[in-house]
């Protein structure tokens, strides 16, 4: 019999392990547990516990990459997913600039897979070396004067060519660089490349052009190794034309700038003399590693002088003809237009770099030219700024006049001998319509001049695609008529001569010639890809900013 002091006493340890009394870590009844009493290793809190079995789809589908379509997914093939609007189709036959530039606008997730067009080994493509060929073909095209949207664009051909997917080019006023990432898994491969030097050589952009048609083409195969041998030869080739011949083309141009504002034989010899000079004198800055606006600025000088010297002399000339037939050989419409072209295609930054770049050039031609026409004030010289209004209407001299430019404007770019006449006709095709909008017309300048600029584009992009070529050749000395020299010339004058409110209100008539020049080339280039055996314009997804958000 048990007493209560007993019954009051603490159980002891022995108690305290009855078999019948377990712990709350304890497996417990009816889990079968491997011998040895424990499990074989520790597992996941995440882990499915042993027993239980977990239905399996019948043809489940295998992991794949995070930019493939989920098998579950059941969308019409017309619409995307997330917006609900029409799908990007590409039509094979469509140049490969339209089709890159297309798939370079769509999300990664939508761009259609590669079909590779060259023959590679296989193990694949060598993915460093491939990125390095579309790094150089980039250099070029950038450094020749390509928009920023077409760069991408060729890089982009470049690399799918090779059967490289999700390639992401980039490219900025100075800089391009490309990344490739195969999956999610995969490390992404980069390069960049610098632009350091550029040059105008429109026939070299023209070369590179053919090679990335080439390489888009499925009936042509063309190895890395034959690739790089073809970008060497482009790089390795001179210049169409001598130093002598762009300097007499400098001249011709600025003679028949002159023309085309009033001037007689005696102010196109005179232009043509000034500009020559001014051709020599930047050469000469150029070779002593001069930046290139002392060069623009020293180059404007010598038909400012000349100018200024008939304007002393008393000489039965149209001085001011002269001034603004040297300024246009200065004015920098090749940067301005591919300035405006990044800024209406989304890449703002490479839009500014140009632009600035554009103003640097103008500030050192005003530079030059006020220099000269400021000491010619002062010593007497009497320049008459109302002279603009007194624009003698030659219609045949001025249309001949206008081809001439263009003809000297497109040798000054270097371009193939086979463009020039497509060029000069554009010119020329430019010229009658300004005149006819504006002198027989009366509309405004700007308004005449975006329609005629608009035309260059047109009929510039229907010659590059008729030869599978770049539109920069076929449009950017056609403009060379419409470029705003006088404008400027009696801008300047009338600040020389303290005269700053009607300086500058010419001045910004001045920008919006450009402006309108760039704008219409523009224009005219994207109508041209919307009837080009190109989708509708509903195909085309608008970027995001134009649809309010």
């Amino acid at each position: 019999m048990v007493t209560e002091a007993e019954d009051r006493k603490p159980r002891s340890d022995e108690a305290r392990y009855d078999p019948e009394i377990t712990s709350e870590f304890a497996i417990p009844k009816g889990i079968e547990v491997p011998e040895g009493g424990v499990e074989p290793e520790t597992t996941s809190e995440f882990a499915v516990p042993d027993g239980l079995a977990v239905p399996q789809a019948p043809g489940a589908e295998p992991e794949g990459s995070a930019f493939s379509l989920p098998s579950a997914y059941s969308a019409p093939s017309a619409f995307t997913p997330a917006y609900g609007m029409p799908a990007v189709s590409l039509v094979k036959d469509a140049p490969w600039q339209d089709r890159m530039r297309t798939m370079l606008r769509m999300p990664v997730a939508e761009r259609p897979a590669p079909e590779p067009v060259q023959r590679h080994e296989e193990e694949g493509p060598a993915v460093p070396r491939v990125l390095d060929l579309t790094l150089r073909i980039g250099e070029l095209l950038l450094a020749g004067g390509e928009g920023a949207e077409d760069v991408e664009a060729a890089m982009f051909a470049v690399c799918r060519s090779y059967g490289l997917d999700r390639c992401e080019p980039n490219v900025t006023f100075t800089l391009l660089s490309i990344s490739h990432q195969p999956s999610l898994v995969d490390d992404p491969v980069t390069a960049s490349r610098t632009v350091r030097r550029r040059g105008t050589d429109y026939t070299r952009l023209a070369a590179v052009f053919r090679l990335v048609d080439d390489l888009t083409d499925p009936e042509t195969h063309v190895s890395l190794e034959e690739a790089y041998r073809r970008l060497a030869e482009i790089r390795r080739n001179r210049h169409p034309y001598p130093g002598w011949v762009l300097t007499l083309a400098g001249g011709l141009l600025a003679g028949a700038a002159s023309i085309l504002v009033g001037g007689d034989l005696i102010v196109f010899v005179a232009a043509a003399i000034g500009a020559m000079l001014g051709d020599r004198l930047a050469w000469l800055c150029a070779g002593r590693g001069l930046p290139e606006f002392y060069q623009f600025t020293v180059a404007a000088m010598p038909p400012a002088a000349i100018g200024v010297a008939f304007a002393l002399a008393d000489v039965d000339v149209k001085a001011s003809a002269v001034v603004t037939g040297g300024l246009f050989a200065l004015l920098p419409g090749r940067a301005l237009v591919a300035g405006v072209q990044d800024g209406l295609t989304g890449f703002y930054i490479t839009a500014s770099a140009r632009l600035l770049e554009v103003m640097y050039f103008f500030v050192g031609i005003v530079t030059g030219v006020l220099l000269v026409l400021y000491f010619g004030v002062k010593v007497g010289g009497t320049l008459n700024p109302d002279a603009a209004m007194m624009i003698n209407q030659r219609p045949l001299i001025q249309i001949a006049a206008s081809m001439v430019l263009s003809l000297t404007f497109a040798v000054l770019l270097q371009q193939e001998r086979s463009t020039v006449l497509w060029v000069t006709l554009n010119g020329g095709v430019a010229w009658s319509v300004y005149g006819a909008m504006h002198y027989v017309g009366g509309i405004s300048p700007v308004a005449s001049t975006a329609v005629a600029a608009g035309l260059v584009g047109l009929f510039g992009q229907l010659l590059s695609r008729y030869r599978f070529a770049s539109a920069l050749p076929y449009t950017t000395a056609a403009i060379g008529p419409l470029l705003p020299g006088s404008a400027t010339y009696f801008g300047l004058l009338s600040m020389a001569q303290n005269q700053v409110d009607k300086g500058l209100v010419s001045l910004a008539k001045a920008a919006s010639l450009a402006m309108a020049i760039a704008i219409g080339v523009n224009l005219g280039s994207e109508i041209s890809r919307l009837f080009l055996r190109i989708p509708s314009a509903g195909k085309r997804r608008a970027a995001k900013r134009t649809r309010g958000f």
